[in-house]
């Protein structure tokens, strides 16, 4: 969010505590939520957020990542080796803005990220809550209803004119793009899901059959559809893991409310919301239960691993134990094990097991053949807050 508009977000919600009022943060992505609630944000203190758009650090930051991953990966390393560590050489977003915090404040982001989680009620993904005893209602739904109603949203917008409207944005805003090689659909309003899904759609010859032109404007569709419900799913993950797994004891309570009838919207959300609101008004216990999350902590998620036999780097825990139950890895384990039947004996000596579906605790690590892992512990752990910058 940028940090004009969170400032000004921040100024209105403070009016309303002083007079008494109520702030209701309705709607909108749950990055921009978060980064109302908590302090995950960088404040340097000198200048303006780096990438907030006030000083052109996108198009630096688009241009960064022109460059290969490898060659940023190295940059990064140079100035900041704690952040290179806990980053993917292929995440090129990432690298290229921690290069970016740093060109830009002079100070690595790995320093104004340990000095975040220092603050008092600060966790592994960034600094404390800005407002005490907030509350968040999380309104979700069965999958199959959601996904039917995901679906016929899609239909709504294709009936009122989505189709012609990509295709006036296209003339005006990208062909030129595609016509000279530099639209890769990876930056600003283009890696809104809509624009590449039509992408083969909308740059059809024209010689080309209205039956080949119908055909991609239908995968257009159907892969439209796909990626709307594919991202549903990722904010629900994001309310799991950002919300209701969050480290340390920083965290307000999440209502579920369920809105897979919208017919009883008034019983099913409306009315337990209002009970839960009035409740915590009057500093007492409502009656409907928060989201409880039962189970082990999660594993680190910027740990380093590497694979010899694989050729691979593996950035976390829970990634690295998957690795390590693939098909890949185990054509490997075997290959090596024929040319040399003493190498996993050796190796494997004292190695935990790893099972489908377990969570790891934060400093699990597991031995395989060829293989080694560096994990960060919590105080230097970047996890998403690099998401937010």
């Amino acid at each position: 969010m940028p940090s004009s508009i969170l400032s000004l977000t921040h100024a209105n919600i403070d009016d309303m505590h002083r007079r008494n009022k109520l702030p209701v943060i309705v709607g909108g992505t749950n990055y921009y939520i978060e980064s109302l609630l908590w302090k995950v944000l960088l404040d340097t203190g000198e200048k303006e957020e780096p990438g907030d758009g006030t000083d052109g650090a996108p198009a630096r930051k688009e241009e960064m990542e022109k460059l290969g991953g490898a060659e940023l990966h190295k940059q990064l390393a140079e100035v900041d080796p704690k952040m290179a560590a806990m980053l993917h050489p292929n995440d090129k977003r990432k690298i290229a803005r921690s290069l970016l915090i740093h060109k830009e404040t002079g100070v690595p982001h790995s320093h104004w990220l340990e000095e975040q989680r220092r603050q008092e009620g600060g966790d592994g993904l960034g600094g404390p809550l800005r407002y005490p005893d907030p509350c968040i209602f999380w309104l979700h739904a069965d999958m199959e209803a959601l996904d039917k109603r995901l679906d016929d949203r899609v239909d709504e917008m294709l009936s009122a004119g989505l189709i012609e409207e990509l295709r006036d944005f296209h003339v005006r805003c990208n062909q030129h793009k595609v016509q000279d090689g530099s639209q890769d659909y990876q930056h600003g309003i283009f890696q809104s899901i809509g624009f590449k899904e039509f992408h083969d759609y909308l740059t059809v010859p024209e010689s080309s059959t209205q039956q080949d032109k119908e055909a991609l404007r239908d995968k257009g569709i159907e892969a439209l559809k796909i990626a709307t419900k594919r991202y549903a799913r990722r904010q629900n993950k994001w309310v799991r893991n950002r919300f209701l797994n969050r480290p340390g004891d920083n965290i307000p309570a999440v209502y579920g409310l369920d809105v897979t009838d919208v017919s009883r919207w008034e019983e099913m959300v409306l009315n337990p919301a209002l009970q839960i609101l009035d409740s915590l008004r009057k500093s007492e216990e409502p009656t409907v239960e928060p989201i409880r999350v039962q189970g082990a902590k999660q594993g680190n998620k910027r740990s380093r691993h590497t694979c010899d036999l694989c050729d691979k780097v593996i950035i976390g825990d829970l990634e690295w134990a998957a690795h390590l139950k693939s098909k890949k890895h185990h054509y490997h384990v075997k290959k090596r094990r024929k040319s040399n039947p003493d190498y996993d004996l050796s190796e494997r000596v004292g190695a935990p097991p790893v099972s489908t579906g377990v969570t790891l605790p934060q400093d699990f690590s597991a031995a395989a053949p060829g293989c080694s892992e560096d994990s960060k512990d919590s105080e230097t752990q970047e996890q998403h807050s690099t998401d937010y910058l």
